[in-house]
């Protein structure tokens, strides 16, 4: 099984879980629940700025603020960054005591605190090297015809099969 990585770097997932035998992403209801939970917060997430220009620049200055390009945590527990700011999340994940939130609630909120108190990875400190082994054999995530919403899909489905997905909507912006 081969593993990518789709519009951000960081999370993962099986290739044959998201895209079918053509090479067209599957409709969510078909993916295992872990997989549809991440998938989904990446379409919310992939046009977002990264958490420390955020904290940096604010909601006033949000356009100064580079876009994301790698994901860290869990599904609404992450943090989004650039490449300029992933070291400085790896030095607080590493080094600085995030590691043991892994998981937790307070993830991303601890960061967010420790980067706005003036928390820094030290010059020179070595990140993460991504290896980008063949992007272009990954399915375009856009494709020419239009893929049905999250909110559209779910609405498709019936009452049964939306309680059987085990989904909890209050913690979307639907």
């Amino acid at each position: 099984m081969t593993k990518v990585s789709i519009g951000l770097r960081g999370w993962r997932f099986e290739e044959e879980e998201v895209f079918d035998d053509s090479g067209a992403f599957r409709p969510l209801t078909e993916m295992p629940p872990d997989t549809r939970d991440r998938i989904s917060r990446l379409m919310v997430m992939v046009d977002k700025p990264c958490d420390a220009c955020w904290l940096i620049h604010g909601e006033e200055e949000k356009q100064r603020c580079r876009s994301a390009a790698v994901v860290y945590g869990e599904p609404l527990r992450e943090v989004v960054l650039c490449g300029s700011h992933e070291a400085d999340f790896l030095y607080w994940f590493r080094e600085a005591g995030g590691r043991d939130l892994a998981g937790k609630r307070t993830f991303r909120n601890a960061f967010h605190q420790w980067f706005a108190d003036g928390g820094r990875a030290p010059d020179g400190y070595a990140g993460i090297e991504h290896v980008e082994s063949d992007p272009d054999s990954v399915p375009d995530p856009l494709p020419e015809e239009e893929l049905p919403s999250v909110e559209d899909e779910l609405a498709s489905l019936s009452e049964e099969e939306q309680e059987s997905l085990d989904i909890d909507l209050d913690d979307l912006d639907v």
